[in-house]
Formats: C-alpha cells, structure tokens, sequence
C-alpha cells in the first residue's frame, strides 16, 4: 500500500479509476510469474480509506510469484530483503502505467512476499487460496455437511480476490434469508 503526499496529488486525473489490470505479455500466459499485475486504488471510491488528500493502493501477483524462490529464506537477512526488492519491481514498473511518478509520489510502501502471506495469514505456501483452473473443477457454495455450519471467503464461489469474497459472503446470507426478506428490510430501512 502507497500513501501519497497531499502536495503530490495535483496532475492525477479526476477520473483515476479503481482497479486496473497490467498484463506485460500476452504470449506469456496469465499464470506466467511476474506477467500480470492487479492495481486497486480503494480510496477513489472511498476517500475515508486514506488520509484526507491521499489515496492507498494496493499491486499485486494473482498467486504467480514462485514460492521456491523464497522457501527456506530468514526474513532477516540480507538475501531476503534483496529478493524484496529485487522482485517488487515489476509491482512499481505496473503502477507506474496508472501514475507515472508513483515511486516520487509514495510516502510508505509495504512489500509482501509468499513469505508474508504464509507467516501472517496463515497460508499454505504463502498462497491466495485455491487454485482451480477454469474447466477442472469449481468452487463450493456457502453449504457444509454439517447443520447450521455455512462458509464464505476466498475458497467458496466465486473465488479469490475482494469483490469475489464479498459476493461469497452475499451469497451466504441469501443461502441463509430469501432475498424476499432482504428487500422486505431495505425498504423498511428506506433504501
């Protein structure tokens, strides 16, 4: 995430959009590591996410950073934080399509590696949920075996990424009221 200075901001255009997508080669393939890059920028929807005249953007790999390259590496050492730096380059390369002076404009930036994924979120190789090709295989609702007990997040339909959980836990609650209810309450609640 990338704060920017409030003086910085002038010369970025009004209608900056949320979400871009930087593919770098097309031959490559969309799984190719380093190849595609996803951009949010959430305050140019919802200013309360960053500080008055700044905005927080988020680049990252769709789960194509191979995790071999970090496995077994001390997150203290030099070796670690030159990988770091070495591979957050194609992120900054990325953003810089959207805003050209973004390393000028960055006041903090947080770097996270398969190693980050893994120790803070608690993920398998430091991945971003299930990987399931389109074609071999889909996604589970929001049902379980067990009564009472329902899911939603990354690895229930339709996926990873933050506008698939949130459909999923839409979907959960609609599993759970009939959207008669749901429309039955907005309106009481006048929207």
């Amino acid at each position: 995430m990338e704060m920017l200075r409030p003086s910085l901001l002038a010369g970025l255009p009004d209608d900056l959009e949320l979400h871009h997508i930087v593919v770098n080669s097309w031959d490559q393939g969309v799984d190719a590591p380093q190849n595609v890059v996803l951009i949010s920028i959430a305050s140019v929807k919802d200013p309360s996410l960053a500080p008055e005249g700044k905005h927080c953007l988020h680049a990252y790999l769709p789960a194509t950073e191979p995790y071999e390259l970090w496995k077994g590496l001390d997150r203290k050492s030099p070796e670690y934080q030159a990988l770091k730096e070495q591979r957050s380059q194609v992120l900054w390369r990325a953003v810089e399509k959207v805003i050209p002076d973004i390393r000028q404009r960055a006041e903090m930036s947080f770097v996270g590696t398969p190693l980050t994924q893994e120790r803070y979120l608690r993920r398998s190789r430091g991945t971003y949920g299930p990987a399931i090709k389109a074609g071999e295989g889909l996604f589970p609702g929001p049902a379980t075996p067990i009564k009472g007990l329902y899911c939603c997040g990354d690895s229930t339909f339709p996926g990873i990424g933050l506008p698939a959980v949130a459909a999923s836990g839409a979907i959960c609650a609609n599993t759970l009221v009939p959207l008669s209810q749901h429309l039955a309450l907005l309106d009481e609640l006048g929207l």
